[in-house]
């Protein structure tokens, strides 16, 4: 039997391994290499499951999971693509059984559509955790998050530039809601001071509260009110690095975040390993064009597992720098 999310991914952990491979394969930039015996080029399907087998195997060493995201197979078309879509991921458990594999979806819907999206995604594709996003709130996600042997990785602090359009929008928290959520595990100590103290209602009926940015708000529920089971995680890109510290400061050691922006993005590393790495590990550190699209010709598999190897050893580096 397949271990859970989370296992894998504190083993891979313990064996110092952070990178998430992200297989976002754009059909033109795969390097044309392969030819049937016939001397024909292959299918696009057959071309791209051989594309993505050779970058999982170039990297498997050097990774804690693979992320597949699901529009870049969508784009090829229904047949061919979700049938290349499932290769993969079949491929990474078959072949690679230790490495997580995270479909990037980013769903969320009503609950009975989250239901349907949740068994094509774990059931029939087969993959270890899935992105969502929070808007439509907990109620609706349940049909994710009470899967609790997969990863419910939720949209938080995103990595492109417009993330704050509304992720950074002030949004009121009473005491009494931050009581509730923090009952049981409080905040690390004057981390309120952080956050600006506001009122609320009628002049005969002022309610205490704080304003506070909309994804820290979103932090807080994930891993205080939603992550009932111990599967649930957090994405926070690269590209906010000190948004990420106060992300880690809410959710606490033990939840992962799942960290997009590393490579064509700009984001910073040596920011995220500081502000987001834990003792135990704590990240799952993605690039995708970065490695898969690191050389376009037929050394592609080498260029990958080479950049793989160079953010790896980044990593470490990093992390022995943390302890000294």
């Amino acid at each position: 039997m397949r271990r859970n999310f989370m296992e894998l991914l504190k083993q891979r952990w313990a064996e110092s391994k952070f990178v998430c491979v992200g297989l976002d394969p754009v059909e033109e930039k795969i390097p044309d290499i392969w030819v049937h015996v016939s001397g024909e080029p292959v299918p696009s399907c057959a071309h791209l499951m051989n594309f993505d087998q050779a970058i999982m195997d170039a990297t498997a060493e050097y990774i804690c999971a693979i992320k597949p995201n699901i529009a870049f197979f969508e784009a090829m078309g229904r047949s061919e693509g979700m049938y290349a879509l499932r290769d993969a991921i079949a491929y990474s458990q078959g072949e690679h059984p230790e490495l997580a594999v995270i479909l990037d979806a980013k769903r969320g819907d009503i609950g009975t559509t989250n239901e349907a999206y949740a068994k094509s995604i774990f059931d029939d594709y087969g993959a270890d955790a899935v992105t969502i996003h929070p808007y439509l709130g907990e109620e609706a996600n349940k049909p994710f998050l009470e899967r609790s042997d997969k990863g419910i990785i939720v949209l938080c602090k995103t990595s492109n530039k417009g993330a704050g359009e509304f992720q950074d929008r002030l949004t009121y928290l009473s005491y009494d809601e931050l009581a509730e959520l923090t009952d049981d595990n409080p905040l690390p100590k004057g981390f309120e001071d952080q956050w600006t103290a506001h009122m609320v209602g009628s002049a005969d009926n002022r309610k205490p509260g704080y304003l506070i940015p909309l994804y820290q708000l979103v932090a807080l529920r994930v891993s205080r009110a939603w992550n009932k089971h111990g599967n649930c995680c957090v994405v926070v890109g690269a590209t906010y690095p000190d948004e990420l510290k106060v992300v880690r400061q809410i959710v606490g050691d033990d939840m992962p975040i799942l960290v997009p922006g590393i490579g064509k993005q700009g984001g910073d590393l040596a920011a995220t390993v500081k502000n987001g790495m834990t003792k135990q590990g704590g990240l799952m550190i993605n690039s995708s064009s970065g490695i898969i699209f690191a050389s376009d010709g037929p050394d592609f598999a080498e260029a990958a597992h080479r950049e793989t190897l160079k953010l790896h050893e980044a990593i470490t580096d990093l992390r022995k720098e943390m302890t000294q």
